[in-house]
């Protein structure tokens, strides 16, 4: 009884907008994790061994134990095949033909760290690893965890420039737990189930830049004074710090961006396959504003980003917070593109 209630668990990981799951070959996808061993690595890649769309999953990290956790995950029943890599000499096997690469590889953050604090690090980390792409599986969609994912975006994509394979479709700044955080702080304020409520996240993904559109929220949250409507508006700008703080120097969100990365990857993987109509906010090359990267919600397709949907209408408050985020989006992309020139 134990097993048989598990396995809708599969199901529930990828209720937004997972029906009718082909198992057909054809159908199935190699999704390659890299930074697999991590904090954010260990349960993206559980929640991925579940996801019927994926055939293989590659675990890749520096870690003297990624094969343990790729064996770990091997002993699950279900039906993906997982191997683990360890190490710059295993990295191009691990790539090779993979559908989709996606990347949380880096340092967390600590109490009184920035996003920003992680640039030199983390830079560097998702610059090899993009080089490593561009030339082993150059046609994979590209799903940036690293923070801060501002500059990280801009890095992979003047990597494959440099290479001659960008594919702006094919890049992505994961942005989706500022989505989750949203719906699951409107759902506890509107007494609604968090997966009901609808919400899209524009800018970045780093403090003044998360830009909740609460307007277009639906259900519209249950506020109307401004001042609570801008408590819940930094409450989700700086949640990330929120669990940086309570963490005490242990780490920051793991679990959550583990969740989110997984369900992303699922919305990226559905395109692959065909489905029409598959969309989520996402930080990706743009002109939609005059920052060159933005996030907003995209159609997902076989080919990466099958449409650029925009952000829409925003009210006065929203264009204001708009207005405060574009300097700082322009100086993460600067600072990113800089450190590949």
């Amino acid at each position: 009884m134990f097993s048989r209630a598990l396995r809708p668990i599969a199901t529930v990981a990828f209720q937004n907008g997972a029906k009718n799951f082909s198992t057909s070959p054809e159908m199935q996808f190699k999704v390659m994790v890299a930074g697999a061993a991590g904090g954010i690595g260990q349960p993206l890649s559980l929640l991925l061994k579940m996801d019927p769309l994926v055939s293989t999953l590659a675990l890749y990290d520096l870690a003297p134990f990624t094969p343990g956790v790729a064996a770990d995950l091997s002993h699950m029943d279900t039906p993906s095949k997982v191997l683990g890599y360890r190490g710059p000499d295993e990295l191009p096997s691990a790539i090779a033909d993979a559908h989709v690469v996606v990347i949380p590889a880096g340092v967390p953050r600590k109490p009184g760290m920035t996003r920003d604090d992680l640039f030199n690090v983390n830079a560097s980390i998702v610059r090899d690893l993009t080089q490593c792409i561009a030339v082993h599986a150059p046609k994979a969609m590209i799903c940036i965890i690293t923070n801060p994912v501002n500059s990280m975006v801009p890095i992979a994509s003047e990597v494959m420039k440099k290479n001659g394979v960008y594919d702006p479709n094919r890049i992505f700044g994961v942005t989706t737990l500022d989505i989750v955080r949203s719906r699951t702080f409107i759902g506890q304020i509107n007494g609604v189930d968090p997966k009901t409520v609808k919400i899209p996240v524009i800018g970045g993904h780093s403090g003044v830049t998360i830009i909740p559109v609460l307007s277009q929220c639906k259900p519209a949250p249950q506020i109307q004074e401004q001042a609570k409507i801008d408590a819940l508006t930094k409450r989700i700008q700086e949640a990330g710090t929120e669990v940086v703080k309570a963490k005490a120097g242990a780490g920051s969100a793991t679990l959550s961006m583990g969740w989110s990365g997984a369900m992303f990857t699922h919305s990226v993987l559905r395109g692959l396959k065909g489905e029409e109509n598959v969309v989520e906010c996402a930080y990706v090359k743009s002109d939609v504003t005059e920052a060159k990267y933005f996030a907003n919600p995209i159609c997902f397709g076989k080919n990466g980003i099958a449409k650029n949907l925009g952000y829409g209408q925003l009210n006065a408050y929203e264009q204001k917070l708009l207005q405060i985020a574009m300097p700082e989006l322009k100086k993460n992309i600067e600072k990113g593109e800089k450190f590949v020139k």
